[in-house]
């Protein structure tokens, strides 16, 4: 059975009761026969576009056209397949109804079909180009060809969903047109877009003070002062940019074949070079390089392909904008130069980071266009007609080093486009995490963590383990106290008393799991099962959570992969209003995350775990009576 439909399988069987909340062993069914055990085969899948020189894609090429080299050596090929788009809408497999207060985060998809995700980013784009770029997609919309499924993200400091996958126009344009999807960035210089920026600080002093020798210190450490802070901001946009990618890796990681990934950003650096203007020209300097591989890593393991799109279209120097007083320029010629020099830099490293991300990921990037709604055509398009390749690495030496892939047609004249290797880390390696210098800056965010991200409230579900959760009130009444092991938040702690208890019990698919096995030939891991409350507000009112540490039998983890790993969690909800579950599952060896959200309201009026079984038939009438 092939591995998906056994998800499937798992999700659809009954639900069986949970093991105790105290239990520090996932504790499956019934014993089964000792598996056996298989080496591990690392298998590289790559996803090929190939256009001809109108940019058309070409279809019926066979295995024996493409030549695969890895580090210039040649590789046999494992896997096959041509992928074309839809000529009709798709429909999409269902699951069958879920008992009351069961739920998952299985997505059914449509089979061989690449899925489309638009991801709009207004932390790095004026509001100006934002509602632009609203506008193009929506023309877009107007002519989509049929059976093209598309979801919609936005960022801004976080990933929110927007749109889940539909190909129904009308559902993705009223997405788009939702009140309060344009979002003024708080971390732009210019966040609407006007080009008329006020004057800098520095820039105020200097005209106050003309040629006065003796503000010549003052203004040189307001100009470091302001280089740093917009340095600093830089860093953060960067953070949060690769933060929310990353975690849309992880997202898409659980559908399986090709995701294009359409982003309209504004602009992204992901470095800094020192400013020679400046007194200490190195303050400024930052690197996101590490972050941005692993996120491109990430990207091109969960087999998305990123079609960047520069949301400013063509641009021309604000230094000719009539919004500039030119009063700087006027005083000191040479700022000119610096401004047009800085500008053009400064435009050629943003283009670069898109040029790069495309190409590491197989996509393709849009740059000094104005038709951002043929860009769109073209990156869907290109990325719903693909081959898709897969061999086995011949070199099986994992010591995180590059390799390089390329991929060759025996006829000429073709493009192709695909991603163009990756980097070899260990498959069995236990995740390590590196915290560097700059995120302890204050105000900056954390490192990025697979978990936190999960368990954001309104994140995308990620479905890197797919599991389902059972959610029932404890009881018909309320508390005043909280359930074992849970622990307030900031918001809680304004919340007075009642609380209702509500049973939260796990069937999760173990097989995405990474355990080990033990000389002793136990299966063992490390599993974190955790539960946030989230107010309307998306702050944390009371959170609980555990971990694991699994040491299973052959017999009895052979058992688990049939019934899934079971747990059995509580948590207090205040008794009013309207509050959130947000339900986790890691495996902290792979760094794999599965999550759901659900409503309280939708749990809240269900029977609870105390209420007596329902009679099953209607009591015989006694005799006489």
């Amino acid at each position: 059975m092939p591995l998906r439909s056994a998800v499937a399988a798992l999700l659809i069987a009954t639900f069986a009761s949970a093991a105790s909340a105290q239990t520090q062993t996932a504790q499956p069914a019934q014993a089964q026969p000792t598996p056996t055990l298989k080496a591990r085969t690392q298998l590289v899948i790559v996803d090929v576009t190939v256009t001809d020189a109108h940019q058309n894609p070409v279809h019926n090429l066979k295995a024996s056209d493409f030549v695969v080299l890895e580090d210039n050596v040649s590789q046999p090929l494992k896997a096959f397949e041509e992928h074309s788009a839809p000529s009709a809408p798709v429909k999409l497999g269902q699951l069958p109804p879920m008992p009351p207060g069961v739920f998952t985060n299985f997505s059914p998809i449509p089979p061989n079909s690449a899925l489309n995700i638009v991801l709009l980013d207004t932390l790095n784009t004026p509001m100006k180009d934002q509602s632009y770029v609203r506008d193009q997609f929506k023309q877009y919309l107007k002519n989509a060809p049929p059976g093209a499924r598309i979801a919609i993200f936005g960022l801004a400091t976080h990933l929110y969903l927007l749109q889940g996958f539909t190909s129904d126009p009308e559902i993705l344009k009223a997405a788009v047109d939702r009140k309060g999807n344009l979002k003024s960035s708080p971390l732009l210089d210019d966040p609407v877009g006007s080009g008329n920026q006020p004057p800098s600080l520095s820039e105020t002093l200097s005209d106050a003070m003309g040629n006065d020798p003796t503000a010549a210190t003052a203004i040189a450490n307001l100009q470091q002062f302001e280089a740093e802070q917009a340095s600093f901001q830089l860093q953060l946009r960067a953070r949060y940019t690769l933060d929310a990618l990353n975690q849309l890796a992880r997202y898409l990681s659980g559908l399986p074949g090709r995701k294009n990934l359409i982003w309209f950003s504004g602009s992204f650096p992901i470095s800094i070079l020192p400013d020679g203007d400046l007194q200490n020209p190195f303050a400024v300097v930052a690197d996101s390089e590490q972050e941005f591989r692993e996120t491109t890593n990430l990207l091109s393991l969960s087999q998305v392909a990123v079609y960047p799109v520069d949301a400013r279209g063509l641009m021309t120097s604000p230094t000719f904008s009539a919004a500039n007083s030119g009063s700087k320029y006027a005083r000191n010629p040479t700022n000119f130069g610096k401004d047009e020099a800085k500008f053009f830099q400064q435009t050629a490293d943003e283009h670069g980071t898109m040029l790069q991300m495309a190409e590491e990921t197989g996509g393709h990037a849009f740059i000094n266009t104005n038709g951002l709604t043929q860009a769109v055509a073209k990156a869907i398009d290109s990325g719903s007609n693909y081959y898709t390749i897969a061999y086995s690495p011949a070199s099986t030496k994992w010591d995180g080093r590059f390799r390089k892939i390329q991929i060759r047609l025996a006829q000429q004249g073709f493009t192709l486009s695909y991603r163009r290797g990756y980097y070899a880390e260990d498959p069995d390696k236990q995740v390590q995490r590196d915290h560097v210098a700059s995120t302890t800056l204050p105000g900056a965010p954390a490192p990025f963590d697979a978990m936190r991200t999960a368990m954001l409230r309104g994140a995308p579900d990620p479905t890197q383990i797919i599991f389902k959760a059972h959610i029932i009130p404890t009881t018909s009444t309320t508390e005043d106290t909280l359930a074992p092991n849970n622990t307030l938040g900031p918001a809680g702690a304004k919340i007075k008393p009642p609380y209702r208890r509500y049973n939260i019990d796990y069937a999760a698919d173990p097989r995405p799991m990474r355990f080990a096995v033990s000389p002793q030939g136990t299966y063992e891991d490390q599993i974190q099962f955790i539960v946030f409350v989230y107010d309307q507000d998306g702050q944390i009112v009371n959170s609980t959570g555990s971990e694991i540490n699994a040491s299973v039998p052959p017999a009895t983890f052979t058992a688990m992969l049939r019934s899934g790993m079971r747990f059995h969690q509580q948590v207090s909800v205040p008794a009013k209003g309207d509050y959130y579950l947000r339900i986790g599952v890691h495996d902290m060896a792979g760094d794999h995350v599965g999550a759901i959200e659900v409503p309280i309201a939708s749990v809240r009026n269900l029977p609870p775990a105390d209420a007596p079984a329902p009679a099953l038939t209607k009591p015989a009438t006694p005799q006489g009576k």
